[in-house]
């Protein structure tokens, strides 16, 4: 499938977002914790974060002004949930950073509701792409799995850069989470690459038009002129193209960070080591991301694959 930029940025930018509130949650919890104005800021990062990615997913709509009719679904789709789950992620961050400003704390039923809608998010995310069945890259548990552990891994480098900066003694213990998360999301990732090269194509011609085990040979797409169907899953991106984006984004995406995290675990956190870091890893985040869609091969391209 042709893979849209905005949707990338969405779920990349959100993604890392949704790691950060986690990360400054834990923050306060942690040995040495964090000062208050040092969460109330990462809070609002984490704030400008999401409503930029939000801003993307508008630029994928035909017409945006009609967004909202999409949450009227949401007792059977997981994509008006998610329409419902962003602002309300993002309301609670918002909050939390103003009572953090207004009264100096944050409270643990807000931090454990943000906390709450964060994994919330990241299941509705998910389940946007896993509860397609027909989409066989794509359904399956890996896929909110590792939307979830790529942002906690780009939000905590994130919080842990952040926490440095800021002089906060519970950086170290950030960094560290870091590492986890990090290490866990590659695995995640390999496992979902193990499982691509197992699958086999689905559907076939003969089920398409419902003609059983009789051979068929399609010698016509029915049309000349292009059209929505070829425009946006007629991508044929290269078997070659694909091996070296993947070994580009597992090495600079997950193997680059996790060993170099491994190395200064137990030592000062650094925000320019961090941050370098965290650039080098989103950057790969969002090539993980144009493959989580360029390598979909789509059933209907049984009934458009056929020569010129």
């Amino acid at each position: 499938m042709r893979p849209a930029w905005s949707v990338i940025w969405f779920t990349t930018l959100l993604g890392c977002a949704q790691g950060l509130v986690v990360a400054l949650a834990l923050a306060g919890l942690l040995p040495g914790g964090a000062a208050v104005a040092t969460l109330r800021d990462g809070l609002l990062m984490a704030f400008v974060l999401g409503a930029i990615a939000l801003g993307c997913s508008f630029a994928h709509l035909g017409q945006p002004l009609r967004a909202w009719r999409a949450a009227a679904m949401w007792r059977t789709s997981w994509l008006s949930r998610e329409v419902i789950a962003v602002p309300g992620f993002l309301a609670l961050t918002l909050a939390s950073a103003v009572l953090l400003d207004r009264d100096g704390i944050w409270p643990g039923w807000l931090r454990a509701l943000a906390l709450l809608s964060a994994l919330l998010l990241w299941l509705c995310t998910g389940k946007v792409y896993a509860a397609i069945d027909f989409i066989r890259e794509w359904a399956t548990p890996l896929t909110p799995l590792n939307f979830a552990l790529m942002g906690l891994a780009s939000g905590h480098l994130l919080a842990a850069a952040w926490l440095a900066w800021r002089h906060a003694p519970a950086a170290a213990w950030l960094q560290r989470l870091a590492l986890l998360w990090t290490l866990l999301a590659w695995m995640s990732r390999a496992g979902a690459l193990a499982r691509l090269r197992r699958l086999r194509r689905a559907g076939s011609p003969q089920g398409a038009i419902g003609a059983g085990a009789r051979p068929v040979r399609q010698v016509s797409r029915g049309f000349t002129a292009g059209s929505f169907n070829l425009e946006e899953f007629g991508l044929h991106a290269g078997a070659v193209l694909l091996r070296r984006l993947r070994s580009l984004y597992m090495l600079a995406g997950f193997a680059l960070p996790t060993l170099v995290l491994a190395g200064i675990a137990w030592s000062q956190p650094r925000t320019p080591w961090l941050l370098g870091l965290l650039i080098v890893q989103f950057t790969a985040l969002l090539g993980e991301r144009w493959d989580f869609f360029a390598q979909v091969d789509h059933p209907q391209n049984h009934y458009y694959a056929a020569a010129h």
